[in-house]
């Protein structure tokens, strides 16, 4: 078995980099107002084992975040600063989650209601 380990902030800024490199021009607009020098949040409890998640970008209430666990981002709602409310676990790369915030907030239309959360909580 392997153990998991979190994500070294080094590591993550590659995979921001890669993600930025591949965002379309708007994309990149949106990216640049929200994003943040990544920070660890909590997120209990799935977040404890890695002492929380690196989150990459705010905007209003939603965070970016990058679940290391699943090798992927994803958007969650916050309620205090520091500490996000829902875990998701998709494995996507950083310009499709943006994608999925521009379409929220030009279509109306917003995924995070229908994305399945995980069926236990790890150990």
């Amino acid at each position: 078995m392997i153990e998991w380990k979190p994500i070294a902030k080094e590591t993550l800024l590659g995979r921001i980099a890669q993600g930025e490199a591949r965002m379309t021009a708007a994309q990149r607009q949106l990216w640049q107002a929200m994003r943040i020098e990544p920070e660890k949040w909590q997120q209990h409890p799935f977040g404890d084992p890695g002492e929380g998640f690196w989150v990459v970008a705010i905007i209003g209430r939603s965070v970016i975040w990058y679940n290391d666990r699943e090798e992927g981002f994803n958007r969650s709602q916050y309620s205090v600063h520091g500490t996000f409310d829902d875990y998701w676990c998709n494995d996507d790369e950083l310009e499709l989650t943006v994608q999925y915030l521009m379409n929220a907030m030009t279509q109306g239309t917003d995924l995070v209601g229908l994305r399945s959360r995980p069926a236990r909580v790890p150990r």
